[in-house]
């Protein structure tokens, strides 16, 4: 007689493999948060929140250092010394605080839509959400008139007028983006109405 042939093991069909693989990486089409924008995989979430900590940070730094050559400014021995502050003043105005501002903004917003946390369902995300869209249009628009102004003053070779706005301007920034890190690490208040809403329509 002869021996029996070996038979391969059977390869496991795709539901069994959606059994063995945790409920996050089984595979499937990303769901959707109450009919929201679809959820962002994992390797773009956590791309997406470094991104958003790096540059929310770094717009927590240049605010510090546009309020430090502010007081520079203002309180400044000569007129050159004044200049070179509000020359500084000017490149980070130029370079930084606007890309920086527009990309803390964008990047929050699709982490918020593209994550169960959502834009409008927790009380902590809807108030960073428009404290933010404030404090960048308060940047594109205010902050950065002022800045220009001084600047003119300064190739002009007059004495740069309204000082004191180019230190209150920063300061209250500041204090804003101190508060948005502070209730992003806290994440207080609970759910607002529209989260309690949806919260409730899952459950049934």
């Amino acid at each position: 007689m002869h021996p029996p042939t070996p038979t391969a093991p059977a390869r496991p069909r795709r539901r069994e493999y959606a059994r063995i693989l945790p409920t996050s990486d089984a595979p499937g089409p990303p769901r959707r948060h109450g009919g929201g924008m679809r959820q962002l995989t994992r390797p773009v979430r956590r791309g997406l929140l470094v991104l958003h900590v790096v540059v929310s940070v770094g717009w927590l730094g240049l605010t510090l250092g546009v309020l430090a050559l502010g007081i520079t400014g203002a309180m400044a021995g000569s007129a050159e010394e004044a200049g070179a502050a509000y020359r500084s003043m000017n490149v980070l105005g130029d370079w930084l605080l606007i890309p920086i501002s527009l990309l803390s903004l964008a990047s929050g917003i699709v982490l918020s839509l593209g994550t169960p946390w959502g834009l409008a369902r927790h009380r902590w995300v809807y108030v960073k959400f428009w404290l933010t869209l404030i404090t960048t249009a308060a940047t594109a628009f205010a902050l950065r008139a002022r800045i220009d102004a001084a600047m003119a003053d300064v190739v002009a070779g007059r004495a740069v007028g309204a000082t004191t706005d180019l230190i209150l301007a920063p300061s209250v920034s500041l204090g804003v983006y101190t508060f948005l890190t502070a209730i992003s690490v806290i994440k207080p208040w609970g759910l607002t109405a529209r989260g309690r809403r949806l919260r409730a329509t899952k459950h049934r």
